[in-house]
Order: structure tokens, then C-alpha cells, then sequence
């Protein structure tokens, strides 16, 4: 609606726009607080490992251990949701909940006990990153991502969330990316500057995140303007009907299209995990100097830019598949050159910035996908199971999360990983080429041969009208 004039929008489609700039402010927000818990956890291993001093084959066991578990979590919070009252404002208020304790167990992840052992110190890790990822993020991520589907019809708006999302998620990665090493370093290179650099985060992720609730407990959502048009109730009862847990499972794993992005969201995750963490240990052992990941960072933040300011030119001229494809093959490329030329730091870079340009547009598309598979939901099974979805979706990220870690700190072990060394040892190079060069090239080549089987775009128009035509039959 447009600001003081009642001027009711509509997109090129003729659905009811609803978003306004300060909504699409507050989700960059919300999702940028969520993005530092993220990213953080993927610079763990690193601290743990380098600046702890913990085993590298005991930290890949707990977390994978911890990311198994959250993942199962992301699926029960889901149908938990699903099955919740309380109308749109469902939504948002697990992240007045747990925005408190984010900020705390954010500190704590640094505050490793380890001149008590190594097993009350891995006992201990294990403990906090269940409490950060399994539990917090968890009731905060599920249902703000069931909100992209609910707070709006329209395709275009949602497209624009999930610009403004990626750009929050990517820009707290980048965050994270180009300040750690740097930060820490200069206040010491020590745990204690750690934990300082933790308490930054975690006060800076609170406020994000109260920022994002004060928005959306006031925000209008597309049901609130179908209730003006007196169809409330007919929604209200699509909407809240529970479908029991087993039976909603089937029906999503019957749901081809769902399985599709399921497996985009698990194949992804372990690459951008493994990718989170390899960049400090080649800047490290590849280059010499942990702090070139400072730079590597900041051209990766430069191609961001370029990349989501004609993201949604390219959205718009591809459409949702080609811009997906495009996006694997583009970040396959230069893993390739990456493979024959490891060791040129200028080859390397540009490399990245390329990787990372081609894979910006990708990045918005994770919530439009994920809703064109609630579409298909409905169209099928006449239930959206919306939480649920981006529940069991995000069961996929957890786990590609946790593989990504054990495959990383696998090749460390292979290769033979030793942190007290003054150079890297000819196993130890090639084990972070294999988790850096080889391994992206492989993943991001089976993705796309998956992806070729995703033809939901193109019928989802033809979808939505039998989807109309059933409810107006009612």
C-alpha cells in the first residue's frame, strides 16, 4: 500500500503487492543477524584447531555429531510451527525469545575450557554449538523463513526478499570473512581476543534481530489484506489445518520438486561450509599469511556488490532455472583453473571474485525455490505445509553444514594436519587443495546434472490457476 495514500499495488502478475521498503529493510536485517550466528560457526574450526589447540579429528566428529542432531530439529521446529497459533505473528516472536540467548551462547562458543582436557573441552563445544544452531537458530530461521511464503503472494515481492536476504546472508559471511582474522589478530591473535571479538558479534546480532521482531509484529501480511477482501476465513483455515508429522513427511518426499531443492540445499551447504572454512588455512599454508584473507575477502565483497546490483536483471531476463544453472557451471569454472594454477594468490583471487559474482544471483533464489515447492504442495495435496518445508529444507543445510565440516577436517586428517608447523608439509598442501580446488568442481557440477530435472517454473502458472478454480468451486 503505498505510504499515506491507500493506493493499493499490484505486480505484473495482478497479485496484491504488500511489502514496503522498511519491510524489506528489517528482513535484510533479521536475516544479517542470522547470517553472523551462521558464518560464525563456520570459522570454528579454525579457532578451535589453531587457536585452541584442539585434536582435528576430535573437532570433526562433535561437529558433525552437533549438525546431525540440528538438522532433526529444523524438521520438528517446523511441524511444530505448522501446528502453532497465533496468526502471522507466529512468525516472528521466537526471535524476541531467543534473541537474548543468541547473544550469550554466541560468547560462550569462544570460551573453550581446554586447560581442562581435550574431552571436557570437545564436550564442551559440542554443548554450545547445539545450543547456537539446534536450538537458537533453529526457532528463529524456521519460521522467519516460512515467512517469505505467507507475508506475500506475489512472486516479484518475493523475489525481492530473497534479494534482500542474500544480501544479509552473503554480507554477514563477508563480514566475518574480511574482519576475524584481521580483528583478532590485532587484539592478540589469542582465545581472549576472541571472545572479545564474540561479544562485538553477539551484541551487534541482538540488536539486529530486535530490529527485525519490532518490524514484524506490526507488518501487514497478504492475509490481512484477503480479510478486507472477506476471504479471511477460508485462508485462515488452509493455513493453520495440522497435518500429522509422518504424514506431512511423505507427502513432501513425494514431492519431487521439494527433493530437488532439498538436495540443492544439502549439496550447496557443504560447499559453502567447507568454503567458510578453507579460505584461513590456504591464506595460511598455501600463501603464508592467514591475514591475505582479509583481501581475498574484501574482492569477494566487491563482486557481491556488482553481483546483487544485476541480480535481479538477471533473475528477470533468465528466469528461476537458467539463473540456478547458470550459477553451478559459472562457480565450476574456475574451481577448474584453480586446480591446474593452486599457488598464484593474484590467479586465485580473481578466480573467487568470478565464483563469487556468478553464484550472487544463485544465492536469491534459495527462499523462491523453496516456495515454488509450497506451490506444488498446494496444487497437489491441497496442503502448503509451509513451515514444515522450509523445516525439512533446512534439515538439508544443517546436514550439508556438518558434512562440510567432517569433509574438511578429514582431509586435514589424511593429510596428516599439524597446526604447530612453521610451513605446510606436502599432504597438508594437497589436503587443502583437495577441500579447496578439486571438491568444489565435483559439487558444483553433480548439482546442475540434479538440477536439470527441475521444471516447476515453467507450470506453475497453469498450477495456480486449477489451484484458484478448486478453492472458488468451495
Amino acid at each position: 500500500m503505498g505510504k499515506g495514500t491507500g493506493e493499493v499495488r499490484y505486480d505484473a502478475d495482478g497479485v496484491r503487492r504488500v511489502m514496503r521498503k522498511r519491510d524489506y529493510l528489517a528482513d535484510f536485517g533479521g536475516q544479517l543477524g542470522l547470517g553472523l550466528m551462521a558464518n560464525l560457526v563456520g570459522q570454528l574450526t579454525y579457532f578451535y584447531t589453531d587457536k585452541v589447540g584442539m585434536a582435528v579429528g576430535g573437532v570433526g566428529v562433535v561437529m558433525m555429531i552437533a549438525k546431525i542432531i540440528d538438522a532433526f530439529t529444523d524438521v520438528i521446529v517446523g511441524n511444530m510451527v505448522d501446528h502453532s497459533k497465533g496468526g502471522n505473528k507466529k512468525y516472528y516472536s521466537w526471535m524476541l525469545r531467543m534473541a537474548v540467548p543468541a547473544a550469550v551462547v554466541i560468547i560462550m562458543m569462544f570460551t573453550v575450557p581446554i586447560r581442562a582436557g581435550q574431552t571436557a573441552a570437545l564436550i564442551y563445544v559440542l554443548v554450545t554449538n547445539l545450543l547456537l544452531t539446534a536450538v537458537i537458530y533453529t526457532m528463529i530461521a524456521t519460521p522467519f523463513g516460512a515467512v517469505m511464503i505467507v507475508r506475500t503472494n506475489s512472486l516479484s515481492e518475493r523475489s525481492s526478499m530473497g534479494l534482500f536476504r542474500a544480501v544479509g546472508n552473503y554480507g554477514a559471511g563477508m563480514v566475518v570473512a574480511i574482519a576475524t582474522i584481521p580483528i583478532t589478530n590485532i587484539l592478540g591473535g589469542t582465545q581472549n581476543a576472541w571472545i572479545k571479538y564474540g561479544v562485538v558479534i553477539g551484541a551487534v546480532t541482538l540488536l539486529l534481530l530486535l530490529i527485525c521482531y519490532n518490524n514484524g509484529r506490526k507488518a501487514k501480511f497478504a492475509s490481512d489484506y484477503e480479510q478486507e477482501e472477506r476471504i479471511r476465513e477460508a485462508w485462515e483455515t488452509e493455513q493453520e489445518e495440522a497435518v500429522p508429522f509422518m504424514e506431512a513427511l511423505g507427502m513432501l518426499f513425494h514431492n519431487k520438486y521439494w527433493v530437488i531443492v532439498l538436495l540443492f540445499n544439502l549439496i550447496t551447504s557443504i560447499s559453502s561450509a567447507i568454503a567458510t572454512s578453507s579460505g584461513t588455512y590456504y591464506a595460511k599454508w598455501i600463501f603464508g599469511n592467514d591475514n591475505l584473507v582479509a583481501i581475498t575477502g574484501a574482492v569477494g565483497m566487491l563482486a557481491t556488490v556488482v553481483g546483487f546490483v544485476l541480480s535481479k536483471p538477471i533473475i528477470e531476463k533468465l528466469g528461476v532455472t537458467k539463473t540456478v544453472q547458470l550459477g553451478l557451471l559459472g562457480a565450476a569454472v574456475p574451481a577448474l583453473i584453480r586446480c591446474f594454477i593452486p599457488t598464484n594468490f593474484i590467479l586465485v583471487t580473481v578466480c573467487n571474485l568470478f565464483a563469487s559474482f556468478i553464484q550472487i544471483p544463485l544465492m536469491c533464489l534459495y527462499g523462491v525455490l523453496t516456495a515454488m515447492a509450497v506451490d506444488y504442495n498446494e496444487w497437489k495435496y491441497d496442503k502448503k505445509l509451509v513451515a514444515m518445508s522450509g523445516g525439512a529444507i533446512g534439515f538439508g543445510s544443517k546436514v550439508g553444514n556438518g558434512l562440510g565440516s567432517v569433509i574438511l577436517t578429514a582431509f586435514l586428517a589424511i593429510g596428516a594436519y599439524d597446526a604447530t608447523l612453521e610451513a605446510a608439509s606436502a599432504s597438508m598442501r594437497y589436503a587443502i587443495y583437495g577441500f579447496s580446488n578439486y571438491l568444489p568442481l565435483v559439487i558444483n557440477v553433480v548439482m546442475f546434472l540434479i538440477f536439470t530435472r527441475f521444471d516447476l517454473e515453467k507450470k506453475l502458472p497453469k498450477m495456480r490457476e486449477e489451484v484458484a478454480a478448486r478453492k472458488n468451486a468451495k
